[in-house]
């Protein structure tokens, strides 16, 4: 379900880490090597970026599949950036809102991306649907699960949590609403990138120089790429990755103490 990546470094333009590599997001959108879920993300594509000194990023998205868009090669060999956030998307419900379900989805300076799926959606989701204020809800861009899981971590870091904390409390949270969905998240402010590994493969590529790309799957056979392990937090920056593990909330369920047995009457 999807396909996505992340970069943050020294100008590059998009086609040099989304179309030009042998394995790039462009070529996943119909042939992915490591994907667990679907086998083809034709159900829209987008990319967000980062221009020079301008914290809000700009995006292209579409609803269609990324071979068939006869601008997107133009516009990535041209655009150069040192910051991007892009998917290509297999819908868990085919056909909902199109384009506006396309990340990635974008707040002020956040650029965000949901690989996977919510189990049970949409009824496993709306008590937390019911804890939003109302304008998050209004201001949703679709109705997918996607969009709902990001209006819950924007809500966070709107309320001043940090990204990786933001990113934590809700996939601990979605995961005891619904468990076994698959919530690799993606979130980047321009200057770092945070990521979740829940689910579904991701991996990461320091260097060479000041840069790093997170990514579902290698773009290429760099033996750089390391795998993030699953239920992982990473939080990198141009230079550092930082690895975090997270704990499914089933475990602490699991190893809490049993009720002792009541003593019987006499």
């Amino acid at each position: 379900m999807c396909r996505h990546l992340a970069f943050v470094g020294d100008a590059e333009p998009l086609g040099r880490l989304l179309v030009e590599p042998p394995y790039g997001l462009y070529r996943q959108s119909w042939a992915p090597r490591r994907q667990r879920y679907g086998t083809v993300n034709a159900d829209g594509f987008g990319v967000g970026w980062y221009a020079g000194d301008d914290p809000v990023p700009a995006r292209y998205r579409r609803t269609g599949p990324v071979w068939g868009d006869q601008s997107f090669a133009d516009l990535a060999r041209v655009v150069r950036s040192g910051a991007l956030l892009a998917a290509v998307r297999d819908a868990t419900v085919a056909g909902a809102d199109g384009e506006a379900a396309a990340a990635p989805f974008a707040a002020g300076r956040w650029l965000f991306s949901h690989n996977g799926a919510v189990t049970g959606w949409p009824r496993s989701l709306a008590p937390l649907a019911q804890t939003l204020p109302p304008v998050e809800l209004l201001s949703m861009e679709a109705r997918c699960d996607s969009a709902l899981v990001w209006a819950l971590v924007l809500n966070r870091l709107r309320t001043g949590d940090e990204d990786g904390q933001a990113l934590t409390d809700t996939v601990l949270e979605v995961a005891e609403a619904a468990p076994d969905s698959r919530l690799n998240l993606l979130l980047t402010d321009g200057g770092t990138i945070t990521a979740t590994a829940w689910g579904d493969t991701l991996w990461y590529l320091t260097g060479p120089g000041r840069r790093t790309v997170v990514a579902s799957e290698p773009y290429d056979d760099d033996p750089r790429w390391q795998e993030v392990p699953d239920r992982t937090l990473l939080t990198a920056t141009r230079t550092d990755v930082l690895l975090t593990p997270l704990k499914d909330p089933r475990e602490h369920l699991a190893s809490a103490p049993s009720a002792p047995p009541k003593e019987p009457r006499t």
